[in-house]
């Protein structure tokens, strides 16, 4: 909840709302980014996994098909995700996120081996692909301050995305993967125990608009779809116009930021300056000696770099937001993207040089991987009609996490069969196709 919100710019609503919504969007994309920090470990225990009489040899290949079936859920979910929320309600649908991706990890904790692992991943996927459709409409009905609610919901999702894998790491500096994930499954409980006893209404603010007069809809999915034909009218009015284009400029992002992500911290591990260090070693001898076998474990450098990484996406959503209120988005769009593309180019030339210079460059590449955000989502306001908005939004995170999550699997296949520079060469292709998409829109 924001501490520092001035009750006097926002009621008592408006903070159990956003409260909630923080905590929930701070949750999700957690369990999200703690999964790679367990790949590692997963290639380093499981040699095969069974799948009936065959055997199949455990590659990052397989595991990178593994994390994108929970992933690919993740973004398949948001559409009847966003249907469903208009009949049950946020509330409802948030708690039972929170309590599915519970679950999930506790299934993890427990998981004997790959078959078991990839079952705790369909969990994680279906219960979180619920959250963002089901939050951002809470959001968008409840808060009145709308505004400074959507900015709170980002950053709290950012710092997820950055604590997620650095409390993982910290965890199994003292337990093994299976216990560090059955207790990363109690925040989330405890966050459904939240929201199930908060105190707020769901549509105060279209309340307020309807007495104002200022936020009426202008079509049926205003009020929600209501059927299987009336979708695909809706759908069909939102990808006959250049929402077409705006729909293949997320899909490559997600393609992007899942197949940059996934490995990065088995590709760390390999490279100079981050190799494991022992515990014990950074620290004076006689705390090394209090420590006992807790300082004779080694840490993973890259597994720290990877967080701090995700971190400073804070400071590329603050950056974003600002300048697409100073630039076109489509500008915006090619200038990010064409970025992207040239650090995927840049990303091995400078982890090569060493710790150091690497960290400045993460820093960089951190903040970029999550400019884009703002870009692509103001643009998809733009090139919507009102009515369809909901909808658009739900087919917006179908590209970015459904379809992006084929990353995770074309990242693993690459580095299965090629090479660490093929698969950043690819990246860069689709940072350089998602800047050119973003020049043509300019130029319609």
């Amino acid at each position: 909840m924001p501490p520092e919100w001035p009750r006097s710019r926002v009621n008592r609503n408006d903070r159990s709302i956003v409260g909630l919504t923080m905590l929930a969007h701070g949750m999700v994309h957690t369990y999200e980014l703690s999964i790679p920090i367990f790949i590692p470990i997963w290639l380093a225990e499981f040699d095969v996994v069974a799948l009936g009489p065959v055997e199949v040899a455990v590659t990052s290949a397989t595991l990178g098909l593994l994390v994108t079936v929970g992933y690919g859920l993740f973004g398949l979910g948001a559409l009847p995700g966003g249907v469903l929320v208009d009949r049950v309600g946020s509330r409802r649908l948030i708690t039972a996120c929170l309590v599915g991706m519970a679950a999930s990890f506790v299934l993890l904790g427990v998981a004997p081996g790959l078959v078991s692992i990839t079952l705790a991943m369909v969990v994680w996927g279906v219960s979180a692909s619920v959250y963002h459709p089901a939050g951002l409409a809470l959001l968008s009905k409840g808060v009145e301050e709308r505004g400074t609610g959507f900015a709170y919901h980002g950053m709290a999702g950012n710092l997820g995305i950055g604590l997620g894998p650095l409390l993982t790491t910290l965890m199994l500096l003292a337990l093994d993967w299976r216990t560090a994930a059955a207790i990363l499954a109690a925040p989330a409980l405890l966050a459904a125990l939240y929201a199930v006893r908060a105190s707020f209404d769901e549509t105060a603010a279209v309340e307020t608009a309807a007495d104002g007069g200022t936020d009426a809809g202008d079509s049926k999915a205003d009020a929600g779809v209501d059927s299987f034909s009336e979708f695909v009218a809706e759908s069909r009015v939102l990808f006959t116009g250049s929402f077409a284009l705006v729909f293949l400029v997320v899909m490559l992002s997600g393609l992007y930021y899942r197949g940059v992500l996934t490995f990065m911290p088995e590709l760390l591990d390999d490279l100079p300056g981050f190799a494991p260090v022992v515990v014990g070693s950074l620290l004076p001898g006689g705390v090394a000696d209090l420590l006992g076998g807790l300082g004779g474990r080694e840490v993973s450098p890259a597994n720290y770099v990877y967080s701090g990484l995700l971190m400073v996406g804070v400071v590329g959503q603050y950056v974003g937001g600002k300048l697409t209120d100073r630039i076109p988005v489509e500008r915006g769009i090619a200038l990010s993207f064409g970025v992207l593309g040239v650090l995927a180019l840049l990303f091995l030339p400078v982890a090569n040089l060493g710790f150091g210079p690497f960290l400045v460059f993460g820093a960089v590449l951190g903040a970029a991987l999550f400019v884009v955000q703002p870009f692509y989502q103001a643009t998809v306001a733009e090139y919507t009609p009102a009515g369809t908005r909901g909808l658009s939004y739900g087919y917006t995170y179908l590209g970015v996490f459904g379809v992006g999550a084929l990353g995770g699997a074309v990242a693993g296949t690459v580095l299965t069969y090629a090479n660490p520079p093929t698969l950043f060469g690819v990246l860069a292709a689709i940072g350089f196709v998602a800047s050119a998409t973003g020049v043509v829109l300019a130029r319609r």
